[in-house]
């Protein structure tokens, strides 16, 4: 395992890459490659009450977010990485222990891996898995910034703020 599950119960939301980068696999933590917008954009849409460091990756149990990829034994870009590697069982089993609220691929291609499909959209999806609300979100990589688009991070943002409020939790 590259980096380690970042899970607990009843949380908020999971957010879920397709793999680390080569630089996340280096520093030992998630989305840690300068450029990607992951961490500021946590923050931006509330997620996050501050903008937090990819160190600090651990921390976001505080804030009823956990971190998980498809592919726990391989690191790169997309394109490197082997298809045999990607765990869509294992990671259906995490979300069936941890029941989170919501489910959240941050890229297409992790939700095509997942959604086993061509063609998936940004936003919240029509299905849910063991009861959690599923979305796709843009790829927050340096690399995809020509596909970024703030909105479907928005409407994530928007449906996690509902949830805290609905049950008194912090709510940005």
């Amino acid at each position: 395992m590259i980096l380690p599950d970042v899970l607990a119960p009843d949380l908020d939301l999971v957010l879920c890459g397709t793999a680390p980068s080569r630089a996340s696999k280096q520093a030992g933590a998630y989305y840690a490659k300068p450029g990607n917008k992951f961490w500021p954009t946590l923050h931006l849409v509330g997620l996050t009450p501050r903008l937090m460091r990819p160190h600090e990756y651990a921390d976001v149990l505080n804030h009823g977010l956990g971190l998980t990829d498809l592919c726990k034994t391989e690191w790169g870009s997309d394109h490197e990485l082997t298809k045999q590697a990607f765990d869509v069982a294992g990671f259906t089993e995490k979300i069936a222990r941890y029941r989170p609220a919501a489910v959240a691929f941050d890229s297409k291609n992790a939700g095509k891996t997942f959604f086993r499909r061509a063609t998936v959209a940004y936003g919240r999806q029509e299905e849910t898995l063991c009861g959690a609300v599923i979305f796709i979100v843009p790829s927050p990589s340096g690399r995809a910034s020509v596909f970024w688009d703030e909105g479907p991070w928005r409407e994530l943002g928007d449906f996690v703020a509902r949830r805290r409020v609905l049950r008194g939790a912090w709510s940005g």
